[in-house]
């Protein structure tokens, strides 16, 4: 059976119409912040969500949990499990989650308690998600932030319960596919963790002992003007531009050409290790490391990495990394041929854990691709007449 034939018979001699959330809702409301600086507010039992927290996604636990006279001397109020919560500030907004548990919110959450009679609740938020770049747009201030209000009057289309309980069964089969996916990643990164660890941990007297400096070139990378740089390969721009933060753009000429790791010196990434092979230019915010021929250019990758060099930069607003922190350190060295060894067994997690090309991630990002596809195809329901509103226009 197609597709098409599928939705068809589906919604065969079914009538669905279009309401506003407050409509099939029993209580749209907001949530608040207890003071800070107050510690008694703070540090209790009662998880109180933030929206960094909501993300397409079941809500079982909150990072901040809060006290009962922080809830009682703010906005902030008892939620029932089940709410579809909706992100109304900043850089969350539009994104959509469900609290499986009784918590309380901050006053950037719309949380909408429905009314079952009238509404699936995960039919409401497989809907609501497929709205995000719409309700994003709704926003208004430097923050694109939305309102209640706004939460209100958004229309959702509404089939027989039995029609959207067969919505969500489909879909949540995708969404179940990924968790379980997802969970395996997490379990494989657990274990790459644990035999790097083991495999790059040695006693004194196994193995040779250097400095980073007798087996590493390591030099930061050149200047160059952010007007030399693209935003694109456009052709002309041919080589990636790494700073402190991973590629910045393309540019016309190249800095280096092999096999190298890059560390970054500055900003969010400050301490980050990451393998370039080929052609490329390195700025002054990236360490540019050369491994000596005693040396596998892949297990220091996994070496460093496992340094966590970030320790070791500046303790500032804007952390910095100075190479000549990094000459002194002191690592062991185990033969070529163990390296090697090492190497591969470590490369072969790597694929698993974090290529998107091979592995789980590919796997991940292909089950959401699928997902996304058959939720618009079930949720493509007849729009209302023209001049009715409704939430696309």
């Amino acid at each position: 059976m197609s597709e098409m034939s599928y939705m068809e018979k589906l919604l065969d001699g079914v009538e669905v119409e279009w309401k506003t959330l407050e409509n099939v809702a029993i209580k749209i409301s907001s949530g608040g912040t207890p003071q800070t600086g107050v510690a008694e507010y703070y540090d209790g039992d009662i998880p109180w969500l933030r929206t960094q927290e909501v993300d397409f996604d079941n809500i079982w636990d909150t990072g901040v949990k809060i006290t009962e006279a922080g809830l009682k001397n703010s906005s902030a109020n008892w939620i029932p499990e089940n709410c579809v919560i909706i992100a109304m500030y900043g850089a969350t907004v539009g994104k959509i989650g469900i609290n499986k548990i009784p918590m309380a919110t901050n006053q950037a959450c719309a949380n909408i308690q429905l009314d079952d009679n009238i509404a699936d609740y995960r039919y409401v938020f497989h809907f609501l998600s497929s709205q995000f770049q719409y309700i994003k747009s709704l926003g208004a201030g430097s923050q694109t932030n939305i309102n209640a209000g706004i939460v209100k009057k958004l229309q959702i289309p509404i089939p027989p319960l039995s029609i959207q309980k067969e919505i969500v069964r489909i879909l949540d089969t995708f969404t179940e596919l990924t968790t379980e996916l997802t969970t395996e990643l997490t379990n494989r990164k657990k274990q790459y963790n644990y035999y790097r660890n083991q495999l790059l941990s040695f006693k004194d007297g196994d193995v040779e002992w250097k400095t980073l400096g007798e087996v590493f070139t390591m030099r930061a990378g050149q200047h160059i003007s952010a007007s030399r740089i693209k935003e694109n390969d456009d052709g002309e721009y041919l080589y990636p531009c790494f700073g402190g933060n991973g590629v910045r753009g393309f540019v016309k000429d190249k800095s280096h050409e092999g096999d190298y790791l890059l560390i970054g010196r500055q900003g969010a990434l400050c301490g980050n290790v990451q393998r370039m092979k080929g052609q490329f230019y390195a700025t002054e915010h990236a360490v540019v490391v050369t491994a000596g021929e005693s040396v596998n250019i892949d297990w220091a990758f996994h070496l460093l990495t496992v340094m966590n060099l970030n320790q070791y930069a500046s303790q500032s607003a804007q952390p910095g990394l100075a190479v000549g922190n990094l000459l002194s350190l002191k690592i062991a060295i185990p033969s070529l041929l163990e390296q090697t060894r090492i190497a591969a067994i470590l490369d072969k997690f790597v694929t698993l854990t974090h290529s998107i090309s091979e592995g789980l991630p590919c796997e991940i990002e292909l089950r959401q691709k699928q997902y996304a596809h058959y939720r618009d195809l079930l949720l493509s329901f007849p729009k209302p007449e023209e001049g009715t509103t409704n939430g696309h226009e």
